[in-house]
């Protein structure tokens, strides 16, 4: 290693960024330490500092290595430091810093020790706001009660949240801070009752808010392009949008109301919940007409406390307006809404599937067997381009006599087509 020429080793030491191996890097040689000023990413784990009684000495160890790094651009700190040291390490490297990410559940936890003592702690992140030339934030674990004390991240790209305690004034100031975000995660977050986005620049957003509360989105982002979010029963964004994907899910509660406008670029679309609005429903499918690959897993339909089936679906008139549908997968209720009495009622010959390549169906019950059998055989009969057809029963109520009747038939209809249908 001694005839390496200097500009290697930097180069080499440069792509570590683990802490406890620059840390040992650094006693290997003279020439090795002094490489350390030119290491561009930071790492600190969990673990780090296991055995460390104090946190002024896990603060101490941080600050001599962030103080070492002259040229630092990348900083992750995941053990537990204290906030007026944080405040210093960034006042340190303000200039050079791009990503910055920080796990701030121990932190919190040493601000709501300092409170029952009687004490009123400054907001711990208040300080992030120094690093003006920020273009990635990620912050686990923090509380966003109150606004923190930001003025402007021109630069700033990638906003990510993680596990934290939110009111609606201090999301909507921490946003607000971030005029030119791309990328915006709000992740296992809770506490709020309304959200309003209106970023010019935003491409991808995923928001996942916790608890069975009523809470509402309103966004306004010309740029969408991927839109995935979980926990909002009212949910509105502007038509000037060009959403490719989309995720909605409600884990809890209901949701009550979606209003998309034209999906015209939609790609992909997955609906998800206990329990949704017919309405909502309906508004969304007749939004999405573009779409090519569609998971519905609804549970069930109703604006009330009352679960309620689907109402009747007719499968011509659902493809129709679904022409070039490439992939399907149906839940259980979906599909039992495409199995009534009248849901085939307009089949005829001049009816097809046109693009439909790919469809996946849970059968929750055995019940109305013969309907659900017709359902399938159209499905395969009309689909001029089906490759696949999965059927999934591991999940179906089998307490019923007739289970057993209905796999049977699942059987010989998979036997006669054994090469476009699986049984799962």
């Amino acid at each position: 290693m001694n005839s390496v020429p200097d500009e290697i080793v930097e180069h080499i030491l440069s792509l570590l960024s683990n802490a406890r191996d620059i840390a040992a890097c650094t006693c290997v040689s003279k020439s090795w330490k002094e490489a350390v000023p030119y290491i561009p990413s930071l790492y600190f784990p969990r673990n780090s500092f296991d055995g460390v009684l104090r946190y002024a000495d896990a603060d101490a160890t941080i600050g001599r290595m962030i103080a070492a790094a002259a040229c630092l651009e990348e900083l992750v700190i995941y053990c537990p430091f204290s906030s007026a040291a944080l405040a210093s390490w960034l006042a340190l490297r303000c200039r050079s810093l791009r990503l910055l990410e920080l796990r701030m559940d121990g932190v919190a936890d040493k601000a709501a020790a300092a409170a029952s003592d009687g004490e009123y702690p400054a907001n711990e992140l208040d300080c992030i706001g120094v690093v003006r030339g920020l273009e990635t934030l990620k912050l686990w674990g923090v509380s966003l009660t109150r606004p923190p004390n930001w003025s402007s991240f021109a630069r700033l790209r990638t906003l990510e949240i993680i596990g934290a305690t939110l009111r609606d004034a201090a999301l909507r100031d921490t946003v607000h801070a971030c005029p030119n975000l791309t990328d915006l995660a709000l992740l296992g977050c809770d506490g709020v009752g309304a959200v309003s986005i209106e970023l010019q620049r935003l491409e991808r957003c995923r928001l996942d808010f916790l608890g069975p509360g009523n809470s509402s989105l309103h966004m306004s982002s010309p740029r969408l392009e991927v839109l995935e979010i979980q926990g909002f029963s009212w949910i509105r964004v502007e038509q000037n949008h060009r959403i490719r994907r989309l995720c909605i899910a409600k884990n809890a509660g209901r949701v009550y109301k979606v209003d998309m406008w034209k999906l015209a670029d939609l790609e992909f679309m997955s609906l998800r919940g206990v329990q949704w609005s017919w309405n909502a429903v309906s508004s969304i499918l007749q939004c999405a007409s573009e779409v090519q690959h569609l998971v519905m897993k609804i549970e069930f339909c109703g604006d009330f406390d009352t679960l309620q089936p689907f109402p009747e679906i007719d499968l011509v008139e659902f493809f129709n307006n679904h022409p070039k549908l490439r992939k399907f997968e149906i839940h259980g209720a979906l599909f039992a809404a495409l199995c009534q009495k009248n849901s085939l009622k307009n089949l005829d010959s001049r009816f097809m599937i046109p693009c439909l390549e790919e469809v996946v169906i849970t059968v929750r019950s055995p019940l109305n067997a013969e309907q659900k059998l017709n359902t399938l055989e159209s499905l395969l009969r009309y689909s001029v381009k089906l490759r696949r057809m999965a059927i999934r029963i591991s999940q179906m109520k089998n307490c019923h006599e007739a289970a057993d009747d209905f796999f049977k038939e699942i059987c010989k209809f998979k036997y006669m087509n054994s090469k476009i249908i699986q049984i799962e």
